[in-house]
């Protein structure tokens, strides 16, 4: 009987107690392996929604909103702004590139943005059927939405006031797709996207509708945008265009490194908090394993000294042992990364049906590998005393001790 076998007989002579160590290692690896998955994907999908973005100019209010709203659609907007402010944007020396926005309504849970093409070439978006809107009214549909909406090119859909659910449906202005886009890993994935006018003759056509009084809507009004999204033309931009746009009655700036730094910070935090709770269990399950391994060396003392009569040497007798510890941590590294993963997967799941960031447990990082060594490193310090006092075994005496 080979060593890894017979290591593994002796694992489960005690299975209540091979059972609770094996959980504490899993919950602890696995607490390990949520985290980073999180916080990995997350770090990837908000370097890939801010890439191209220097400055976000939207109505006054916190510039972490700005942010969450104009980038990663995940919160509401602080509020419109005047359409003259992309003219004045776009006439500044300091401005290569204005890209405006309008948020307002959704479809199934999904925003509807107001923009040009040039919000595409943000993320080098490629088009996967059909072509890019050419008139109001007409969509292009991010690779999720087609997906789960199962909206061909050609069909129509409604719209929904406001950026969730429940919002009243504009069945009197309906969308017509005109194109898919291809996936991106991106915040445009989630997105319909369509001409700023449509926006505009949606609201006013609410608006018309909401107030019995009006027969037709205010053609005269002060057309409007939600958020522009700036590029730099130099360095110097980011020092003086900020305070530039800051000083103006109604408008605010929003530097997404800065913000988002800002935004990781304060959530990682409570990851740090998170990750070292899991270090706490891994370590609390190292003291078990090296608790149940020196019982189990005193228990099995007569065992041990007679496979060292049978002509083992201690050597051999210590690797027993070692493999015993071995196959915890590989059961409890496999269960582990099982648990992570999987909570991951449903993390996703949940945050998919609230239509927000994107997670998956179907995901790997390069930080798996530190994780996985140094969960093997603890559970063979826990087993070295263990070890050390086989080796020391005196057969002698242990044969001569009545039993």
């Amino acid at each position: 009987m080979n060593l890894a076998h017979l290591a593994w007989r002796y694992l489960w002579s005690r299975p209540l107690v091979a059972a609770l160590n094996l959980l504490m290692l899993a919950l602890g690896f696995g607490a390990m392996v949520l985290i980073t998955l999180v916080a990995d994907q997350l770090e990837q999908q908000a370097q890939r929604d801010l890439a191209g973005i220097d400055l976000v100019v939207g109505a006054k209010g916190s510039p972490l909103q700005l942010i969450l709203a104009g980038v990663f659609h995940v919160d509401v907007p602080t509020g419109n702004i005047p359409l003259a402010t992309l003219a004045h944007l776009r006439a500044h020396p300091l401005v290569a590139q204005a890209v405006p926005l309008s948020l307002g309504d959704a479809y199934k849970g999904y925003r509807i943005v107001g923009t040009t093409p040039e919000y595409l070439g943000l993320y080098a978006a490629a088009l996967q059927t059909g072509r890019v809107w050419q008139r109001p009214m007409e969509a292009v549909l991010g690779a999720r939405v087609a997906r789960e909406a199962g909206q061909a090119l050609g069909q129509r859909f409604a719209g929904a006031h406001g950026l969730g659910r429940e919002g009243d449906v504009h069945a009197e202005q309906p969308f017509t797709v005109v194109g898919t886009l291809a996936p991106c890993d991106c915040v445009l994935d989630r997105l319909v996207l369509t001409a700023t006018e449509s926006v505009w003759a949606v609201h006013e056509h609410h608006g018309a509708a909401g107030a019995a009084h009006e027969a037709e809507p205010d053609a005269g009004a002060e057309r409007e945008i939600t958020i522009v999204l700036l590029k730099y033309r130099s360095p110097l931009a980011a020092v003086s265009l900020p305070r530039w746009v800051n000083a103006q009655d109604r408008l605010q700036a929003a530097a997404p490194a800065l913000e988002s730094a800002r935004l990781f910070r304060t959530v990682g935090a409570g990851l740090d908090v998170m990750r070292g709770f899991g270090v706490v269990l891994l370590v609390v399950a190292a003291l078990s394993v090296f608790v149940a391994l020196l019982h189990a060396v005193r228990e099995r003392e007569p065992d041990l000294a007679m496979l060292r009569m049978l002509g083992a040497p201690a050597r051999r007798v210590a690797a027993l042992l070692a493999f015993e510890a071995l196959w915890l941590a590989v059961l409890g590294l496999v269960l582990g990364l099982a648990l992570g993963h999987g909570l991951t997967h449903l993390l996703g799941l949940a945050l998919e049906a609230d239509r927000s960031l994107p997670l998956t447990g179907w995901w790997w990082t390069a930080r798996h590998g530190p994780l996985l060594g140094g969960a093997v490193v603890l559970v063979m310090l826990a087993v070295a005393l263990p070890v050390r006092r086989a080796l020391r075994l005196d057969v002698t005496t242990l044969l001569q001790t009545p039993r």
